[in-house]
């Protein structure tokens, strides 16, 4: 008897592969599904149901692939936004038996209408679940997001609240594993930590503490969250099941010169490197996306139907930057080109770079009419800004680059550098010329004691 947790970094998703006897069940799939296999090789186990406790906007689910490969019944929640083709809808009080073990559902909406909660029971004692998966609806440290249904705000709002309650009552003393950990776009306070017990996030969880609904409410409704485009891609491709992952084809790299043409067919090119290789030398025209960033930020800066080249060192962290990039629907990689600044440069072929500043020539370049672009969220930008700064999330300035002179002088700044630099190499592939870099950014900037702007 065993829970095995399967954590997917970038999306910090967590999905759980559950056993006891020689049956499993494995809890919110991710698409590249091969880990599960490998697992039930490993314990001689039978798959026999999978489990969804909501319809998930940030990814593509891997229910419908492993429930073909392995013959396994996929459980999904009631009251989704559509049929999912490829599930059963269970209701409260489903019961699925493995071994020792039984887990039972319960209907917990708010997160989505369609989210449910998964009880575990060992039946060796009867005194209440031993654990709860909580899906979306409940996390160490925060609750689930209640935004997807604005015309419905404080009505799922309430409900979630209500699902709150029915967790307290149904299982206080469980531990509880939920479906995202600290990082994950679905929730802004999570803890670092993944383990924890319903009873201490009633005691340390500031949502979980909340006993008025109306307040709940309130605070839910004036919470900030932004919602990718790729989302709606997501929600689609989940209620219908999407195709497997094709693992990245060990063809190989492209030449220099055929990068320039294939830029000039409209491929986009980008460089999952990380930003300090990007910034010494890039190919020109590359966008810089690093691989712990590609599911964050990919979905907000192109678009699942581009066709695109990852710029890697070798082979294989092409093949893993593609894997993250499947993991959010973007399946047009075939290509991919295996740098080597030195070795371009060496062979005549022309190279950008983009200036890193530091907290002191930041301070003399505002002076000199250089526009200061700060990429944070708007949530971190509130609290604590530099006076002279313009606002725009990096998610949004695909959208707003238009707004922005090409003529004008930028330098981006975010929380160290690392945002800054996917956004300094977005605008420098667009023809923004004039831009650098605030290395250390906001920490940077206080660290000299410079000041700042804090609201009241």
């Amino acid at each position: 008897m065993f829970i095995q947790t399967i954590k997917t970094s970038g999306l910090a998703h967590l999905s759980y592969f559950v056993a006891s006897g020689n049956k499993a069940v494995v809890i919110d799939p991710r698409r590249d599904i091969d880990i599960y296999l490998d697992i039930a090789q490993e314990n001689e186990c039978d798959i026999t149901h999978i489990i969804e406790t909501h319809r998930n906007e940030d990814l593509i689910s891997g229910a419908p692939i492993l429930s073909e490969l392995v013959d396994a019944e996929v459980l999904h929640g009631p009251n989704a936004d559509g049929e999912v083709l490829y599930a059963t809808t269970v209701k409260e009080g489903h019961q699925v038996r493995i071994g020792n073990l039984t887990l039972e559902v319960i209907e917990t909406p708010g997160h989505t209408k369609d989210s449910i909660c998964i009880l575990v029971f060992d039946n060796d004692f009867d005194q209440g679940p031993v654990g709860i998966f909580t899906g979306d609806t409940l996390f160490v440290g925060d609750v689930g997001r209640t935004d997807f249904y604005p015309e419905e705000n404080e009505h799922v709002a309430g409900l979630l609240y209500d699902s709150l309650q029915k967790i307290k009552a149904k299982a206080a003393a469980s531990i509880i594993y939920p479906a995202h950990g600290a990082g994950s776009v679905c929730g802004d306070g999570m803890a670092e930590r993944e383990f924890s017990t319903v009873q201490h996030e009633i005691m340390n969880n500031p949502l979980m503490g909340i006993n008025e609904r109306a307040e709940f409410i309130q605070h839910k409704i004036t919470e900030h969250h932004y919602t990718p485009p790729y989302f709606s891609d997501m929600e689609r491709l989940n209620m219908q099941g999407a195709p497997a992952h094709t693992t990245f084809q060990m063809t190989p790299s492209v030449q220099v010169e055929q990068l320039k043409n294939m830029y000039q067919k409209g491929y986009v090119l980008i460089d999952v490197r990380p930003i300090e290789s990007y910034l010494g030398a890039h190919i020109s025209n590359s966008c810089c996306l690093p691989i712990d960033m590609i599911t964050a930020y990919a979905g907000w800066l192109f678009s699942l139907n581009d066709k695109l080249v990852i710029i890697a060192d070798d082979q294989n962290m092409a093949r893993y930057a593609a894997l993250h990039f499947a993991r959010i629907g973007f399946d047009n990689i075939e290509h991919y080109f295996s740098t080597n600044m030195a070795m371009v440069a060496a062979k005549g072929s022309c190279f950008s770079t983009i200036d890193a500043v530091n907290a002191e020539q930041v301070k003399q370049l505002l002076n000199d009419d250089w526009h200061l672009l700060d990429v944070r969220k708007i949530t971190e930008y509130e609290p604590i800004h530099i006076e002279s700064s313009e606002h725009i999330f990096l998610g949004h300035l695909a959208d707003k680059i238009s707004a922005l002179s090409p003529d004008d002088k930028f330098i981006t700044m975010c929380a160290s550098g690392i945002r800054a630099t996917v956004a300094a190499a977005y605008l420098q592939a667009k023809g923004y010329n004039n831009v650098k870099v605030f290395l250390g950014s906001i920490g940077a900037w206080q660290s000299k004691n410079y000041p700042v702007i804090k609201p009241s």
